[in-house]
């Protein structure tokens, strides 16, 4: 099966697991695994950050996150595709106890100027505006990128209201590769980043959350009681830490497929609009001759599996795990439909 479903599909390559079963371990509740310890100091010095911890999930570390940043009563200011509201199983009210001022931004991407119009005055009628939140690449807007610019600017909103400003960076390298920036100007701009091991990086599991020590000390305690702390799970950092030491800078072959998939949907009169690709998701309308279910069903007959995200529209995610030569195949069967 060729599986365009999503990038959390893929399967540890041959030196990601020599590298998981060479590992040194420890229990890291005790804060004793040599591996975890090692993928921690080496993301944090990345991003320029002075600590970070490792989670089973990017989910935990954005709920962490929030957890930290807010107190029961507070208000989470997020785009209103944001995956920490639309698909964290309502964890900001249920783990933090926090309402969501929800923006529409353009593709998953906030202004300052929204940010700014967002925020509530002292008022005791208000939930208290302590948090923003923003998403890099944009998963539901199709892998959307952020102007570097723009973030600076909510960083200056943030700054001039007291407001916090956390990323939720499951795809971050892909926007970091697509746009030339750095990790450095990234950890300098945000108080806090959730990067994500486990999806465009291919490793099985894994995200870890970076920021000030003090911080990532109320992470560690908040992580445990989330029931996040893991024993001897040095092999599952082994291949966190072997990912980013390896597949950073091949991500931008997987850009360069999405778009020959783009490049070949444009032509086919039963695709409608298709979101601008910027990184390594397409999204497109499905119109006229087939439903979007039924073009998965069809492309699923040609062993090629695709995801409808809703009734008109489907994603196509490349990653590790697609070959050029699938590609190559894919392509051929959309012209022949």
């Amino acid at each position: 099966m060729i599986d365009f479903r999503s990038d959390t599909v893929t399967r540890p390559t041959p030196g990601m697991l020599n590298a998981m079963y060479n590992a040194p371990v420890g229990d890291d509740v005790f804060g004793e695994d040599p591996t975890i310890n090692q993928l921690e100091y080496f993301a944090a010095a990345l991003f320029g950050m002075e600590a970070a911890i490792f989670c089973p999930s990017g989910t935990m570390t954005n709920q962490i996150a929030i957890k930290c940043h807010t107190q029961p009563g507070d208000e989470v200011i997020c785009d209103h595709l944001s995956h920490i509201y639309q698909y964290e199983g309502g964890g900001i009210a249920f783990n933090s106890g926090c309402s969501v001022r929800l923006l529409q931004g353009d593709r998953g991407r906030i202004t300052a100027e929204q940010v700014l119009g967002a925020i509530h005055p002292d008022d005791i009628h208000k939930p208290i505006s302590t948090l923003v939140s923003l998403e890099n690449t944009a998963n539901r807007a199709g892998g959307s990128c952020y102007d570097f610019q723009e973030i600076q600017s909510i960083r200056k909103v943030c700054d001039a209201h007291q407001l916090k400003l956390h990323l939720d960076g499951a795809r971050l390298f892909n926007a970091l590769v697509a746009k030339n920036e750095t990790c450095k100007q990234y950890g300098e701009v945000f108080d806090t980043i959730s990067i994500c091991l486990s999806k465009g990086l291919g490793a099985p599991v894994g995200s870890l959350l970076l920021g000030p020590a003090a911080f990532i000390k109320k992470a560690r305690r908040f992580r445990k009681v989330f029931g996040g702390g893991m024993r001897q799970a040095g092999m599952l950092a082994a291949a966190g830490l072997y990912a980013l030491e390896h597949h950073v800078q091949r991500l931008q072959e997987d850009h360069q497929h999405t778009q020959l998939l783009a490049d070949t949907l444009q032509q086919k009169d039963f695709v409608g609009e298709i979101l601008p690709v910027e990184t390594n998701i397409v999204i497109f309308e499905v119109k006229g001759r087939f439903t979007a279910a039924d073009l998965v069903t069809t492309l699923k007959q040609s062993n090629i599996l695709a995801l409808a995200i809703s009734p008109t529209q489907i994603r196509l995610v490349v990653h590790l795990d697609i070959t050029p030569a699938m590609i190559e195949t894919t392509v051929q069967k959309i012209k022949a439909l």
